[in-house]
């Protein structure tokens, strides 16, 4: 193109990325004015676009200073910039919104309190001096408010607030920290705190609210606390009492409970903190971290061992919101700080829904008026092989999306039955909801509903598909309710009677079609390898061993310790482990002696019923062996698997660790706590054998084996370690047999630190490159991106 003489020449970019509150608008009207550019930025669905006019030379210095000198919480997945003939901008501005087009801007998770804020809160003369509720555009509540794209303060929850001058003063600044921040409040115009009884009456405001909290915690009460994304249910983590009392109200029997740390010198006095879990605790995600306890009773001695059980690890976290530091730092103790709702239910966000469901749990409520636009619960990682590993990916993370290697359909995945999550496309990126918990109970099932219906809708999607009584049209981009996006594909789990699986059918009259939607039903352990994939950018082919509790096979069977050869478009089952019998079915996930019993029938049979010198058969009484005797026999209510996570629950039961569980994937967490400080690289034997064209890796020499030290009294630290060392060697067997140099390890088991780290050594001494879960969890909760992945590889397209 031919420019004007005097060389002025328009810059259009267009940004995406995390570029909607986190100061970059301001940022970049910064960096043009310092340059002396005209022209103007606005927020987009997309993420953002600039227009600046000036010189050739000077454009160009603007264009390559952008990512270096962003706004630290700011990432940018593109920048597209095109040279257009001048406009003759007069000045720079910034404009208003734009809300046309696909809705693909990311969404930012909800961000801890930044040092600035922190500062004016303890500062006496600062007109936020002690407000629970300051924040700017580096720091505060997102995704838990944001109601609509692009992100504004009108599609807030924020939004029945009106600032008053001096917050509008600073909002409409472009060179103040608090500029477009759209949860911008002060004590005159923002939410208060109020504290409240069982029945909802007033028993104090704002800061004497906050202080009677205090005193009451102090006198050993339970405190309902309304927090960023939900409530959490407090008590002073070194009363023994208050905390047993918590457990029985909550029906929270042995799970462990988080404590919140009023300081990191306070954690550091109970628990052992890296370099890495210290950054983690102190970074803007500021999530829950597995910490190990330190092993005197003196320096554990300010936790009462009713918050972690038996449990040598804690689960830690410190004050992320100005409310959490300012009843922290008034009480200079930790509290267990758990979420606020009974034992399987999802987190409570409403003050009047708390009071129902938790009246019978908190003696007072501190509660505030900002509204909450969707759960989300605190994020749990741990630190494995020096990086983070995500366990429960909420406040912190989400909605972050995984890119993809290409562009995937408009879709839908409505994740697994535990552990949900849900995740919905846009172009290249794949964005997947917080936590959203367990469906096994009504409450559950209708916060997956409300999540399947607003979760999308942040995106653009409209809600046909769900009304089950549309035109049958096949919907794309900008056709669907409202000008939404209608998909065209909503993916789901293949087991048949996951409730995220009629849910899926149900919603669209079960047939493909239906308001232009096709259904796509996704294996299982498939979707676990995916995730893996996807997160670690990695395209097949890849060997994927997947080890969990279940998922419903091909061969309608329980799948759960397979090896996968996964591949463009597919995988193909190339191992697993040796299957065997869970008398009574789902009562053998939560009695690990049922498992136990049934390992045992499928080695010895009827002999195993007589072996009364195993602690596993010990415990049942002549009776119960009867019953299961005969279910066993005659298959009767006794599925097959091929479960890790099974194989964990009968190997715990056996070592005498536990015959009962009170919660998932509790026997094999205190079969991981086992093994101690003792480092031994000794293991029990296996056997690898096939038979048409599938492996199976044998666990019976290594039952034998246990049962023998067992018999002989040996240390169970040392029993367990040599479990687990078997386990890592069976994986290196079977890789080694399939020839795949690219190995991915997925599903809850690969939430065990040692099993993980001891899996990935053994791989990379015989010459395999390990790949592992970092920011997507392993267990249930990268279900739903892994249905994402699945559709987007489909060869036959939708």
């Amino acid at each position: 193109m031919e420019y004007p003489a005097d060389g002025i020449i328009r810059l259009r970019v267009a940004v995406r990325g995390a570029v909607q509150g986190v100061g970059f608008r301001p940022f970049i009207f910064r960096l043009a004015t310092g340059l002396g550019l005209k022209g103007w930025v606005r927020n987009s669905s997309q993420g953002a676009v600039v227009e600046v006019e000036g010189r050739g030379g000077t454009l160009r210095d603007f264009l390559l200073r952008i990512e270096p000198e962003k706004p630290p919480r700011c990432f940018i997945q593109s920048l597209e910039p095109a040279y257009l003939d001048p406009a003759g901008y007069g000045d720079f501005a910034i404009l208003p919104s734009d809300a046309s087009g696909g809705k693909t801007a990311v969404v930012l998770p909800d961000i801890a309190v930044c040092a600035d804020c922190l500062r004016e809160i303890l500062d006496p003369a600062d007109r936020r001096y002690r407000y629970p509720f300051t924040n700017c555009t580096n720091c505060g509540p997102r995704f838990s408010i944001v109601e609509s794209l692009p992100y504004d303060r009108a599609n807030t929850a924020m939004k029945a607030f009106a600032m008053c001058r001096r917050c509008q003063a600073e909002y409409d600044n472009p060179l103040d920290r608090r500029f477009h921040a759209q949860p911008n409040a002060c004590p005159e115009c923002g939410p208060h705190l109020e504290l409240w009884d069982r029945r909802g009456n007033v028993l104090a405001q704002r800061e004497r609210a906050l202080m009677d909290a205090a005193g009451a915690l102090r006198g050993g009460a339970i405190l309902a606390v309304k927090g960023i994304g939900g409530f959490h249910l407090m008590a002073d983590a070194r009363n023994g009492e208050s905390v047993r009392e918590l457990r029985r109200r909550k029906r929270r029997e042995e799970k462990p409970l988080a404590v919140m740390f009023p300081s990191l010198l306070s954690a550091k006095a109970i628990c052992e903190v890296s370099p890495l879990e210290e950054r983690l605790l102190r970074s803007p995600e500021a999530p829950i971290v597995l910490l190990q306890r330190k092993k005197t009773s003196a320096d554990t001695a300010g936790i009462a061992g009713a918050a972690a059980p038996g449990n040598p690890c804690l689960g830690a976290m410190l004050p992320y919101s100005p409310l959490h530091c300012l009843l922290l730092g008034e009480l200079g103790f930790p509290v267990v700080a758990t979420s606020g709702n009974l034992s399987d239910e999802t987190i409570c966000v409403d003050e009047g829904e708390a009071l129902v469901r938790l009246g019978g749990v908190a003696d007072l409520f501190l509660a505030h008026d900002r509204p909450i636009a969707r759960p989300v619960d605190d994020s749990v990682v741990r630190v494995v092989l020096d990086r983070e590993l995500a366990l429960r990916r909420a406040r912190g993370y989400a909605p972050l999306p995984v890119s993809m290697r290409g562009p995937l359909p408009p879709l839908i995945a409505l994740g697994g039955h535990l552990k949900n999550t849900i995740a919905v496309s846009a172009g290249n990126q794949a964005f997947v909801s917080q936590h959203i918990g367990d469906l096994e109970s009504a409450q559950g099932y209708d916060t997956f509903k409300s999540a399947a219906a607003n979760f999308p809708e942040l995106f653009g999607y409209d809600t046909l598909w769900m009304s089950g009584n549309g035109d049958g049209r096949r919907a794309g981009r900008g056709e669907g309710d409202g000008g939404g996006i209608s998909p065209l594909v909503v993916a789901y789990d293949a087991h048949p009677d996951y409730v995220s699986t009629r849910f899926a059918l149900e919603a669209v009259k079960a047939a493909d079609g239906a308001n232009g939607v096709s259904l796509v039903a996704v294996q299982h352990h498939h979707a676990h390898a995916l995730s893996c994939m996807a997160e670690n950018d990695l395209a097949g082919p890849a060997l994927a061993a997947v080890w969990d509790g279940s998922g419903y096979g091909l061969d309608g069977t329980v799948w759960g310790g397979e090896f996968l050869s996964v591949f463009d478009g597919g995988f193909r089952r190339v191992g697993r482990l040796r299957t065997f019998r869970l008398p009574g079915g789902e009562k053998a996930v939560r009695e690990p002696r049922r498992a136990a019993l049934g390992l045992l029938y499928e080695i010895y049979g009827d002999a195993a019923f007589s072996m009364a010198d195993v602690p596993s058969v010990r415990d049942f009484s002549p009776g119960e062996l009867e019953i299961l005797k005969t279910l066993l026999k005659n298959k009767v209510n006794s599925p097959a698997t091929s479960s890790a996570g099974r194989l964990f629950d009968a190997v715990a039961s056996l070592l005498n660790v536990r015959h009962r569980s009170g919660f998932e994937g509790q026997a094999a967490m205190e079969l991981e706590y086992a093994l101690g400080d003792v480092h031994a690289d000794g293991r029990y034997a296996f056997a690898i054998s096939e038979q048409d064209g599938l492996l199976s890796a044998d666990w019976s020499p290594m039952i034998e084996e246990i049962l023998g030290d067992v018999r002989n009294g040996e240390p169970l630290s040392g029993t367990s370690r040599k479990f687990h060392n078997a386990l890592a060697e069976t994986v290196v067997a079977v890789v080694r047999r399939a020839g795949e140099p690219r190995v991915v390890l997925s599903g809850g088991c690969f939430q065990n630190k040692y099993l993980t780290e001891r899996t990935v050594l053994r791989l990379r001494e015989e010459g395999f490159r390990p790949y592992w879960h970092q920011r997507i969890p392993p267990n249930d909760g990268g279900i739903s991106l892994g249905q994402a992945v699945a559709v987007g590889a489909r060869p036959e397209g939708v």
